[in-house]
């Protein structure tokens, strides 16, 4: 059996047809390509591989939509206006093993961090022959490689696992993933490493990626790939999981100084709705997926699932927006949007340019989220509390509620400046796929499953949502290569009292 990887000319380009090759662990398509097992053997056949790395990442299965949709759809932030089918099982706390959607991201994570893998160790094994000029393209692909699996493996972790921290609670020795430390052989059994033991293969991943490149003596400066700048964000993102508040605040301040332009974010309707009216225009993002007019999942795009497949933000979420807040210059009403089913124009999503949102681009690492991770961490922090710091980086976020001007518009005490810099992630980071993961690390008592807009009620009031683990796909579990399922994972999702 051969293992291929997507032979591909240009970031996120053609699909190809695929044929599978057996139930096994980390099933990989065969694909018209370079021979993964022997063809990896020069820097433009890992520089190919790595561009099909990237394809699967861009994939609608994963970061493409999928593995971003999950972070929002079943919290409190989505409202699902019962029109279509997509998403409804996982919006309603109704899905199981067989689910469609975690059956794909779990595939397509794992064919990112296997590839990944693959490259990494392609590149050690021709390294020492190359010459100067190739070295540092092997190193700017390792970096990449290291980056992009680190990523795939954190949002793995965080969807069939337990958040690793609730609150000061730890779950470090809990069930996690398979760790994809090497490439793994087909028809091999393999085991899920602690959470903790996960968590670790992460951080050491993106610390590498980020010696690679230094290495190569800096990254592409281009944010369909990934970067510095958004490998220190998704390392801030990880510390913050882990309640290392330092590190999260070194990581943040870190990413930030890369780009120096988001000193200043957008505080006016028309400079915010600016950064989302054209592709590959937000100079507050650090990573964004390759999506164009003629590079995109259409139908099954992650901004269709956010206007004509009839997923819109909450009336909790609208609440939460003051009329003088800028972000809400790009919230629209679909076509055929009735209060009692309102369908949504997209948001983040809504590429105005275009009047298309299949088109636009999903934004995977942006400035905001450093700055309300460096002031949640100053807050949090045992060795670096400081009120007034994490005030300073909350304001960058919260100006674009026009009416707050300066930290004496903020809360001035730990509680309630706590409780602002939750909101503030829900008004800011809402489509970015976080929100599940704040809620279960916050130890949220959530409100779940809207209805009955615009008088809107919640199925589930005041579920311990921290709890909740998605099954691994059951084919994966059933293929009986070691991968054992989440015990007793129906028992926590909610159920009506």
């Amino acid at each position: 059996m051969k293992k291929n990887i997507l032979k591909v000319c240009a970031l996120a380009g053609l699909i190809f047809t695929t044929s599978g090759c057996g139930n096994v662990f980390l099933e990989t398509d065969n694909y018209t390509g370079v021979d993964v097992e022997t063809g990896l053997n020069s820097v433009a056949n890992i520089s190919t591989a790595l561009n099909g790395t990237y394809y699967q990442l861009f994939y609608p299965y994963f970061a493409g939509n999928y593995s971003l949709a999950i972070g929002d759809i079943p919290t409190d932030l989505s409202y699902w206006n019962g029109k279509t089918g997509h998403w409804d099982d996982i919006y309603t706390f109704t899905f199981n093993e067989t689910d469609t959607y975690l059956k794909y991201i779990w595939e397509y994570g794992y064919k990112v961090a296997d590839n990944a893998a693959r490259i990494i160790e392609a590149s050690k094994a021709i390294y020492d022959t190359s010459s100067d000029e190739e070295k540092k393209q092997l190193d700017l692909c390792m970096a990449e490689a290291y980056a992009l699996r680190a990523y795939s493996q954190l949002v793995l972790v965080n969807i069939y696992a337990h958040q690793i921290k609730v609150n000061g609670q730890d779950f470090s020795n809990e069930p996690g993933i398979v760790v994809i430390d090497m490439p793994k052989e087909a028809l091999k059994d393999v085991s899920r490493s602690s959470i903790g033991d996960t968590y670790t293969a992460i951080t050491t991943d993106l610390n590498n990626a980020l010696s690679s490149f230094d290495k190569a003596g800096g990254d592409r400066d281009d944010a369909k790939y990934i970067g510095k700048a958004a490998t220190y964000g998704i390392l801030a993102r990880t510390y913050l999981y882990m309640e290392n508040w330092d590190g999260a605040i070194s990581a943040a301040n870190s990413a930030l100084s890369l780009k120096p332009k988001t000193n200043t974010l957008a505080y006016t309707a028309d400079a915010y709705k600016a950064l989302y009216n054209t592709p590959f225009k937000n100079t507050e993002s650090f990573f964004e997926l390759a999506i164009t007019n003629s590079n995109n999942w259409a139908a099954s795009s992650y901004g269709t699932l956010w206007s004509t497949y009839n997923f819109s933000p909450s009336p909790k979420l609208k609440a939460l927006y003051e009329a003088t807040d800028c972000r809400t210059s790009i919230f629209g009403d679909g076509k055929d949007s009735t209060p009692q089913a309102p369908v949504f124009n997209g948001g983040k999503l809504s590429c105005a340019s275009t009047s298309n949102p299949a088109v636009a681009t999903n934004y995977i690492v942006n400035a905001p989220e450093m700055y309300l991770i460096i002031a949640e961490s100053y807050l949090r922090s045992t060795t670096q509390y400081d009120i007034s710091k994490s005030q300073d980086a909350l304001l960058k976020v919260a100006k674009r509620n026009s009416s707050i001007i300066d930290t004496s518009d903020l809360p001035s005490n730990d509680a309630d400046l706590l409780a602002f810099i939750k909101d503030e992630r829900a008004r800011e980071l809402f489509q970015e796929g976080l929100r599940l993961y704040d809620l279960r690390r916050w130890d949220e008592n959530a409100n779940v499953y809207a209805y009955n807009s615009p008088d809107v009620a919640f199925t589930f009031s005041n579920y311990k949502i921290s709890n909740l683990v998605f099954p691994i796909p059951s084919a994966e579990v059933n293929a009986g290569f070691g991968v054992e399922q989440n015990k007793d994972w129906a028992n926590s999702l909610p159920k009506n009292k």
